[in-house]
């Protein structure tokens, strides 16, 4: 059986990990290098950095940054944050990172997608997606779930796999920072759905909720920020409590 995966997400703006609601009062929580470091000794399966840094100096700083990364943590890395072309991904994966999440740029244009997975090949292309419940539908959004688009969940997500996404990151606005679980009906008709991981993000408040959506929510991974950054859950005692629940994790 194929081990969970956890994963700490790391918001990065000027090579700093910064924490707040949607992307407003940030606050700075540390050393992005430093942190991923000290991810990677707990036991973390991989990292998710995400540049909220929207400038070209930003983009520039965030490259330097990966380079630093690669050159410390021996676990996978995804990047992701203003990836909107073949070019801004070649940059980053030639810098160290193990993969790319594109999100919107991805909405506006799926043929990126497509060109990203006949470049690098599918095990190098995340599609992240945030999505809220609008009357029953779950609806894809875009600007950090302030702009809503016309694309629905699990038709964008299939499409996403079938144009050559390797895993679908997807994000409950509805839950996200919430701390009061995951949306683990959804994660088990996407996961049912395709073919490729699903990796849960969004709810995270406890060891239950993690163990929640990857069994009754069949998620590949979960995705967590803060209850890491503050150290509310010690990766290694989630791991050892998920091995205790009998949930295939790398100790």
């Amino acid at each position: 059986m194929v081990a969970k995966r956890i994963i700490p997400c790391l918001d990065v703006k000027d090579g700093v990990v910064v924490k707040g609601i949607n992307f407003e009062g940030l606050r700075e929580v540390g050393d992005a290098v430093e942190m991923g470091a000290q991810y990677a000794r707990d036991g973390a399966d991989e990292l998710v950095y995400l540049d909220i840094s929207a400038t070209r100096e930003g983009r520039s700083t965030f490259v330097s940054l990966v380079q630093r990364i690669a050159q410390r943590i021996d676990i996978p890395f995804t990047v992701g944050g203003g990836i909107g072309s073949v070019e801004d991904a070649a940059r980053l994966l030639e810098a160290g990172a193990d993969k790319v999440s594109v999100n919107s740029a991805a909405l506006a244009d799926p043929s990126l997608v497509s060109r990203l997975a006949a470049q690098y090949g599918n095990q190098f292309v995340v599609v992240a997606i945030d999505a809220k419940c609008v009357e029953g539908r779950w609806m894809c959004t875009t600007h950090g779930g302030s702009k809503f688009t016309d694309r629905e969940l699990f038709d964008w997500a299939r499409e996403a796999q079938e144009r050559g996404a390797g895993e679908i990151l997807f994000t409950s606005m509805d839950h996200d920072g919430t701390r009061a679980g995951y949306a683990c009906d959804v994660y088990a008709k996407l996961s049912a759905e395709l073919s490729i991981p699903v990796i849960a993000s969004g709810g995270a408040g406890s060891v239950a909720d993690i163990v929640d959506v990857l069994t009754v929510g069949k998620a590949d991974a979960a995705l967590a920020a803060s209850i890491f950054h503050y150290g509310q859950i010690p990766i290694p005692a989630l791991k050892q409590a998920l091995f205790n629940a009998q949930i295939p994790v790398r100790i």
